[in-house]
């Protein structure tokens, strides 16, 4: 279904409430834009050098990193998973009724977000609507995706005749965080089955909600300026609702003892970034008479390399040599409600099927269609951006 619904030039901001929200329109199709990984030993520098781009890192050191992928044949899980969830959303969009076909573009790795601008500009389309697997507010996690998009828009000399709009970030909608509900809920079950057989029916257990660390700088950045955060970021704050959001709804973790930590730091030791790391907050657990832990994988849409490299392989690891009961609660992948859910964000935004509800399940959201001024800023320099109050992407 092609509309041909955006002429030369447009404004970004036409259709914005002032609290951020999009009239509905129509749109030709949804673009699934996501981080990309490499797919062969061949692919792994490659694909790290396109990561770190303009960062001057030598290819000794992407190595070091290189050893993750490698251990896993050189492929990182995050491509066929997203073509998993494409193939999800097809059906669940088939299953409603709703002619949007779903392209499929990466950052990182092929197939690459230019090329795909292209190939729907030459199919027709004029107006997209963005879903990132990305759900968090910071700039690698949101305003890195618009910048993209309105970088590359740029370049293919499309931004005046391909719209390309976003759906919110959708770190508290119910379509993300019910499967966590589930898969703690079960997890904390699993864990509880292992002391026991191992004599501990009474074993202290504690949960760790585990998200990306980022720079200490960039998370205080996250979020509008115009609104104060918990601790200081909307990134940290966004979290830490959800813990709270995951924990009142099982009531079997009743009074259990959780936290926020960290994973998958990188970049020069000497940058603050947040912490704890996930390693160092197991490696305290004895001492607190913990024997028993769940780990939730809180800041992934799916099993990422961070995931099961980190978590999977590191923390665990750390769990076993401090004898402590594990279990690692999983990602939302293409659960039926997570896919659900994504649909309902595409329709609250769309014409045809609207959903005028814009469920949250923390006091922060729903947040915003159209990012507000200054969100999630780029602090090493201003580019070209789309689905933001700052967009320059479109205008004559």
């Amino acid at each position: 279904m092609t509309s041909l619904s955006t002429p030369a030039g447009f404004d970004p901001l036409e259709g914005v409430s002032e609290d951020g929200v999009m009239a509905p329109a129509e749109y030709d199709a949804i673009l699934l834009a996501s981080f990309g990984g490499p797919e062969g030993q061949e692919d792994v520098i490659p694909f790290l050098r396109n990561v770190t781009r303009g960062r001057g890192i030598p290819d000794e050191r992407l190595e070091e990193v290189a050893t993750h992928y490698r251990a896993n044949g050189g492929i990182s899980p995050i491509n066929e998973q997203n073509r998993a969830l494409k193939a999800a959303l097809e059906g669940e969009l088939d299953r409603r009724g709703i002619q949007l076909p779903v392209l499929w573009g990466n950052r990182n790795w092929a197939p690459y977000i230019k090329d795909v601008l292209q190939e729907a500009h030459d199919a027709g389309y004029r107006r997209l609507l963005m879903v990132t697997t990305s759900v968090y507010s910071c700039y690698s996690s949101c305003r890195q995706y618009r910048e993209d998009l309105g970088i590359n828009l740029v370049e293919t000399g499309l931004d005046k005749t391909l719209r390309v709009d976003k759906v919110r970030q959708y770190f508290d909608h119910p379509g993300f965080v019910e499967p966590f509900v589930e898969g703690v809920r079960d997890s904390l079950a699993k864990v509880r089955d292992q002391l026991a057989a191992a004599g501990k029916d009474n074993g202290k257990i504690e949960i760790l909600f585990s998200t990306h660390s980022i720079p200490t700088a960039d998370a205080e950045a996250a979020g509008p300026r115009d609104v104060e955060f918990e601790e200081g970021s909307a990134y940290v704050a966004q979290h830490l609702a959800n813990c709270r959001a995951i924990m009142d709804r099982i009531p079997e973790a009743a009074g259990l003892d959780w936290q926020l930590v960290y994973q998958s730091r990188s970049g020069s030791p000497h940058t603050p970034w947040l912490e704890p790391d996930i390693n160092d907050a197991i490696a305290e657990l004895p001492a607190k008479g913990v024997e028993g832990v769940v780990i939730v994988p809180l800041g992934f849409v799916s099993d990422h390399m961070e995931v099961i490299w980190d978590l999977d392989t590191e923390a665990m690891e750390t769990c076993s040599e401090l004898g402590l009961a594990a279990h690692r609660a999983p990602t939302p992948g293409i659960h039926e409600k997570f896919v659900a859910g994504i649909v309902d964000l595409i329709c609250e935004r769309t014409v045809e099927n609207n959903i005028a509800d814009r469920p949250a399940l923390t006091n922060l959201g729903p947040w915003y269609d159209v990012c507000r001024p200054g969100c999630c800023a780029n602090l090493r320099g201003e580019k070209p951006t789309i689905a933001g109050v700052d967009s320059t992407v479109g205008r004559q």
